[in-house]
């Protein structure tokens, strides 16, 4: 089966930035995996949860119960610090990206650019930063050669696209996001089922309105979109619809 990776930050990124697409994916039949740098401790909303270790345990299986709704095939939860990303060790960030792109070997991979996303937060520009790394490294016998001493061999990932939209959030920090080269027709059944995954993020629940008003506004609810950052053959700029277009079986 295809596989696709989907690098994020925080519990809740991949249902609000990336949850139409992984649904999509999975009904067509693609294998759909999601690591997740943080367990989000530094979240304003915290719930009923009165420590950070509460909050981790909370955050976690509302991930869980989100990827589920999706049909993420599997789901991962790192225990780098919340809203420190920028702040962590980039080798040893990279290097656990690298050991689940070679685990998984998956033909393509989903994550955030370097603007951090429409919300400009340092964590989704920092994962984006140790995804992209680790795009180009997992490849490269040279790159982590321990993680290849038990029976593990480099893989090549053949696109890797960042989460990008052709508008941006007024409320937030300035960013310059990604030339829009993908459109993925997500259509209104998966909008609502995507809200539905963000919402089991129980925590978050006074964001809940606003995230539903800000991208039903201005996506009508049917689309998500991505920047192609990279390929691993060669090939000249072109619009896409699909993130499968051109990939090879293996």
């Amino acid at each position: 089966m295809p596989k696709l990776l989907c690098i994020t930050a925080h519990p809740d990124d991949e249902a609000g930035a990336f949850g139409g697409t992984l649904l999509l994916y999975h009904e067509r039949e693609v294998e759909t995996f999601v690591v997740c740098m943080t367990a989000g401790t530094a979240a304003r909303n915290r719930g009923t949860a009165n420590t950070d270790e509460e909050l981790a345990n909370l955050r976690r299986t509302e991930f869980a119960a989100s990827c589920k709704m999706l049909g993420v095939t599997h789901g991962e939860v790192l225990d780098y610090p919340d809203s420190k990303l920028d702040r962590v060790d980039l080798y040893q960030a990279v290097g656990d990206i690298v050991l689940r792109i070679r685990q998984i070997r998956p033909q393509v991979m989903l994550t955030f650019g370097p603007d951090g996303g429409l919300t400009g937060h340092i964590d989704h520009a920092m994962a984006g930063t140790f995804a992209t790394i680790a795009f180009e490294w997992a490849g490269r016998p040279d790159r982590y050669p321990e993680q290849l001493e038990h029976g593990l061999t480099p893989h090549r990932t053949q696109k890797l696209y960042y989460h990008t939209a052709d508008f941006v959030l007024p409320d937030r920090q300035l960013v310059s996001p990604p030339t829009v080269t993908t459109r993925i027709e997500i259509g209104k059944e998966r909008f609502a089922k995507k809200h539905m995954a963000f919402q089991q993020h129980t925590t978050q629940k006074p964001l809940f309105d606003r995230v539903r008003k800000s991208f039903s506004q201005r996506l009508e609810g049917t689309v998500e979109m991505f920047h192609l950052a990279a390929t691993r053959d060669p090939r000249e700029a072109k619009l896409e619809s699909d993130l499968f277009e051109d990939v090879t079986e293996e």
